[in-house]
């Protein structure tokens, strides 16, 4: 989606199209939930700003197509996820919504959302199952997977051969080769304009084979690969190798087509813009292993989900609708995920159907997908967590704080949050 917006912090959850499992909202219109146009019960229904060119659209197509409600589409720029958390408080927010990686555990603790367990009914084995499981909690579905998303590496291939650099396979090597593509007019690396903070945490954590939380849910990441791979952000960032102050961000891929970095690290969604702008002469890499014995590469994965607000005055309604849109409409799903920027349908049988990620790049995308997609925050990650861990890589990228020390304090913010929700 295009630079700017908070679409793809939803990257955190996703699954590849094999049987591997790999894996917005608005300011408050003023109208209270509930209602009804005619015989007919109005819905409020939240997306964040997509940038594709189209998509709120298709959305609102969608929604006037419905035959049973009145849904009214509310289309959000600016901070989406403060805003829907901060309406779920108040009786004014959303019937339905959608949220990046169904809702954050306080949301379904705080009894904020509905139970959708039901929904599926016999479409569940259809339904790719990490994502499932991401969006549930002791066993009740919270969301319903939207499309999976994923993020990665792009390269300009004439670039890299007039620069004699063959396609990183480390951190090392990929910092190596960010040097020899920087110029005066062209720099190695774009990875966001905050130099990677909003998006290479779980990267750099999975390149030295590691994690947020561990299998039993402890921290993760408390070793001292961890903080060698987070100090490799702070050398990328010392190098000046790194593109700074792009007119767009990372989940737009602009900086790239007009050839103002040789790679960038953004999304599948990017890949239909690239193709028209630069046929030919790109290719798709996952984020490096941390060195030839370290880790794995990784591309992070996730999938907005459609919640129900547990306050909406029609949540019969909202449910019914939700389930019209994201289970039974198959022909909307596999329109949404393909015709407006990539993206891979959550379900299975539509994913075989997804023919324009069949060839080029985009298929070699697909294949990063099963091979290397990875969970980026699990459900009991909470949001106070996921603070603490920006705001160390803030603090380690840019300002050179001891990634080992740094690593400490979020370890306590964590340690005190898990203990927090078990309780």
């Amino acid at each position: 989606m295009s630079g700017g917006i908070s679409r793809r912090r939803v990257l955190g959850f996703g699954a590849g199209l094999a049987a591997m499992a790999v894996a917005g909202c608005g300011s408050n219109s003023g109208r209270p939930s509930g209602g009804s146009s005619g015989d007919k019960p109005a819905l409020q229904q939240w997306y964040h700003q997509y940038g594709e060119a189209g998509t709120q659209q298709a959305v609102e197509k969608y929604a006037k197509a419905y035959p049973d409600a009145t849904v009214t589409v509310q289309w959000s720029p600016g901070d989406y996820e403060k805003k829907a958390s901060t309406a779920l408080l108040t009786n004014q927010g959303p019937d339905t919504f959608e949220y990046p990686n169904g809702p954050t555990i306080d949301m379904v603790k705080g009894g904020q959302v509905t139970d959708l367990t039901d929904l599926l009914g016999d479409a569940k084995d259809d339904f790719n199952a990490a994502l499932v499981e991401r969006m549930s909690y002791q066993g009740k579905l919270y969301a319903i997977p939207q499309v999976i998303d994923m993020q990665l590496l792009v390269y300009r291939k004439s670039m890299l051969t007039a620069a004699g650099v063959q396609p990183p396979q480390t951190v090392d090597e990929l910092l190596a080769a960010a040097k020899k593509l920087t110029n005066d007019k062209v720099k190695g690396l774009f990875v966001g304009n905050d130099g990677g903070v909003g998006v290479l945490g779980g990267p750099a954590l999975w390149s030295a084979g590691l994690d947020y939380l561990t299998a039993d849910n402890q921290f993760g990441f408390d070793d001292p690969l961890a903080a060698e791979s987070l100090g490799k952000l702070r050398e990328l960032w010392t190098s000046k190798v790194l593109l700074l102050g792009a007119p767009t961000d990372w989940s737009d891929p602009a900086a790239f087509t007009q050839g103002l970095t040789a790679m960038q690290f953004t999304g599948l969604w990017t890949l239909p813009v690239i193709e028209k702008a630069l046929p030919g002469d790109y290719g798709v890499l996952p984020w490096p292993k941390l060195n030839a014995t370290t880790g794995e590469a990784s591309v992070p994965v996730g999938a907005y989900g459609a919640c129900v607000n547990a306050k909406s005055k029609n949540i019969d309604a909202a449910k019914k609708y939700v389930k019209w849109l994201w289970v039974d409409q198959t022909d909307d799903q596999l329109d949404f995920a393909q015709s407006y920027g990539f993206h891979v349908p959550a379900r299975k049988s539509l994913a075989g159907k997804a023919d324009k990620l069949k060839s080029g790049p985009a298929a070699d995308a697909v294949k990063l997908l099963n091979e290397n997609g990875r969970p980026q925050n699990p459900m009991l990650w909470s949001p106070k967590a996921s603070t603490a861990y920006s705001d160390a890589l803030n603090r380690i990228i840019r300002s050179g704080a001891d990634p080992a020390a740094e690593i400490k304090k979020v370890r306590t913010v964590t340690e005190a949050e898990l203990k927090r929700i078990a309780g």
